[in-house]
């Protein structure tokens, strides 16, 4: 045991017991009866706190199933990397629920959401990092946890400490629901992509009148340095892959991007990695899987950029893939200028991309400030624990 700001530090195994889950399967899963959390649950679907199941199984494997009960904290031993193992969830819900065996249940006498924070902050994962073994997946065990030190103040504070990293969570929640609800109705204004001013679909045109296929390649040469980009699905944008010399790369010479281009992935097309070169990507590099195509003159790259964003256009891709083993079927560059969609004139054009990149705007800035406030509650939750930051304070702040 140890002193830090006048607060005991104490093992977990001090504080409570851990208890590891039982195994269960998907298959094992029911419509209704005893709620269950697989620990691929705790990454994907659950935050800090946890009070309604997500999967079930039958009631009658209540008794052979360990039980996490309300105030239990469920701790996901497993993961896929390294900042998630060890992600945690504070059962609050009404009734026991089972736990994966990928999963330690952790019985304890502190605040529920206060050791749920603890377990998200960076007094937790500077830790646990000392204890993690690292193979095809990354795990903790249950010897290694136990040995964890977490800081115990006072009950009262315990519940302070929660209000304030609450009242941050509250705020993230309702950007994110913002944001969400924008994305909805962005989604629904896609379908202005398509209409005339009278409201009519326009006319269908294979994209081969509308853009052609425009390949610039530079020679790859050692002593220069080169900026590579990728291709998201979704028509979601590029991706900066970061920098390279040119004597890292097996590639003779790669494709050249340029600012309103279209580029495409040959590879798995019908998940829909298309989009539109911003400016901020003009002169990046990517192999010749990543075809590029020059616009006609009469047509809108903004207009195009949320086309690529489409399902419409996906599924045309996919429809016109060539090869017959999966991993390597393809979009070729000739298939997609095939792609016929309809192609309202310019202005039309202008005024749906307008209208969308409003409501893309809005959706942008809502999750960079749910990001910034991420950014302050990790800072603030550290902050607090280690007693550098005063409750006060934060207190009055949020």
């Amino acid at each position: 045991m140890s002193e830090r700001s006048g607060w005991t530090q104490k093992a977990l195994s001090e504080v409570g017991e851990l208890i590891r889950g039982r195994r269960f399967t998907k298959d094992d899963y029911v419509e209704s009866g005893l709620g269950c959390i697989h620990y691929a649950q705790i990454h994907t679907d659950f935050g800090a706190i946890a009070r309604d199941p997500l999967t079930f199984l039958a009631e009658d494997a209540r008794s052979r199933m360990r039980l996490a009960r309300p105030g239990d904290l469920v701790i996901a031993a497993t993961s896929e990397n390294v900042d998630d193992v060890g992600k945690a969830t504070a059962w609050l819900g009404e009734d026991d629920i089972a736990v994966h065996d990928d999963c330690y249940i952790f019985r304890h006498g502190l605040d529920p959401a206060y050791v749920s924070y603890f377990f998200a902050s960076s007094l937790f994962h500077s830790q646990k990092i000392k204890y993690i073994s690292e193979t095809k997946v990354v795990r903790i065990s249950g010897a290694n946890l136990r040995m964890i030190e977490i800081p115990v103040p006072p009950q009262q504070v315990q519940e302070r400490i929660v209000e304030v990293i609450g009242a941050v969570d509250d705020q993230i929640t309702a950007l994110e629901h913002e944001a969400v609800a924008l994305e909805s109705v962005y989604r629904a204004a896609t379908s202005l992509l398509w209409r005339t001013s009278q409201g009519d679909e326009a006319e269908l045109r294979p994209l081969g009148d509308v853009m052609q296929l425009d390949i610039a390649r530079i020679a790859m040469e050692s002593g220069t340095t080169y900026h590579l980009a990728g291709v998201l699905n979704s028509g979601k944008g590029l991706v900066d892959k970061g920098t390279f010399d040119g004597a890292d790369t097996e590639y003779k010479a790669m494709n050249v991007l340029r600012k309103n281009q279209v580029v495409m992935r040959k590879l798995t097309a019908w998940e829909g990695p298309i989009t539109v070169v911003p400016a901020e990507f003009d002169g990046f590099v990517a192999s010749n899987e990543f075809p590029t195509f020059t616009l006609a003159s009469d047509i809108d790259p903004g207009w195009v950029k949320h086309v690529c964003r489409t399902s419409r256009l996906w599924a045309e891709m996919q429809s016109r893939v060539v090869g017959t083993v999966q991993r390597r079927k393809r979009l070729n560059p000739d298939q997609l200028l095939a792609v016929t969609l309809p192609i309202p004139h310019q202005h039309e054009q202008e005024q749906a991309a307008e209208a969308l990149n409003a409501i893309d705007g809005q959706i942008v800035g809502l999750r960079t400030e749910a990001d910034r406030l991420g950014e302050v509650r990790a800072s603030l939750l550290s902050g607090l624990m280690s007693r550098t930051i005063d409750i006060e304070s934060a207190e009055l702040g949020v």
